[in-house]
């Protein structure tokens, strides 16, 4: 066993939802959290921008006694994983978009990925996409503007909902039945989305399976936890 904290960080609180799922599945597991807010949000930034922030928040978190890091922010994932695993010698886990449950449950065979600008135009989403799509029609829809209303507290009010509506309502025309959240912010705006888009619609999140990843890597290195758990969160904007 093993009580040293997991390492969570995301541009801002989207990786909440990861915590918590996390929680939820391993509630013995302490856990260190750091939302980089004032950087937020990674989606409108350089790949070198990003692999220095998550650099610097990776070794943060380690010298804080993490013994592994969630990547719980799609952005963070898509553009630097693959070095953050190279570089530091301790279970890595990401976060990416639901391809494979959306394929199962769509109906029209069309799919959408609201994502930010950054993740939706890289090539790790078109490739996870080329490999899984089994014939359906995916469209990877930016959503700029989504990341400051949910870090500005500004999610239940009408300026979000005529932004959601701006990305969500063409798609719908489009014939489009599900759509994948390829942000983890974007589980705050979920309800908007059902209430624009009616509750026949499909909706991917991925934190519980990133949660399940998380608990198979640490029984494969013997690191489960067998504490009372607990939570610490850190904020790059205080």
């Amino acid at each position: 066993m093993n009580n040293s904290p997991i390492g969570i960080f995301d541009s801002g609180v989207g990786g909440l939802s990861v915590a918590r799922s996390i929680r939820k599945l391993l509630p013995c597991e302490s856990l260190l959290y750091y939302a980089d807010s004032k950087h937020a949000p990674y989606g409108e930034k350089s790949q070198a921008f990003i692999l220095a922030r998550s650099r610097y928040i990776t070794a943060l978190l380690l010298a804080r006694g993490a013994k592994a890091i969630v990547v719980a922010c799609n952005t963070a994932t898509v553009s630097t994983i693959e070095t953050l695993r190279k570089e530091f010698a301790v279970p890595i886990i990401g976060v990416e978009p639901g391809v494979k449950p959306a394929i199962q449950l769509t109906k029209t065979g069309r799919i959408a990925v609201l994502a930010t600008q950054y993740t939706a135009d890289s090539d790790y989403l078109k490739q996870l996409v080329a490999r899984h799509a089994n014939g359906c029609e995916f469209v990877l829809q930016g959503c700029p503007g989504f990341v400051e209303q949910i870090e500005n507290e500004l999610i239940n009010t009408p300026e979000t909902e005529v932004l959601v509506r701006k990305y969500v309502e063409p798609l719908l025309v489009q014939g489009v039945d599900t759509f994948v959240m390829g942000c983890t912010h974007y589980t705050f705006l979920v309800p908007i989305i059902f209430r624009i888009a009616g509750e026949s619609i499909q909706i991917i999140e991925t934190q519980d399976a990133v949660a399940e990843q998380v608990g198979k890597r640490l029984m494969e290195g013997g690191l489960l936890g067998a504490g009372k758990g607990g939570l610490e969160v850190f904020s790059s904007s205080v």
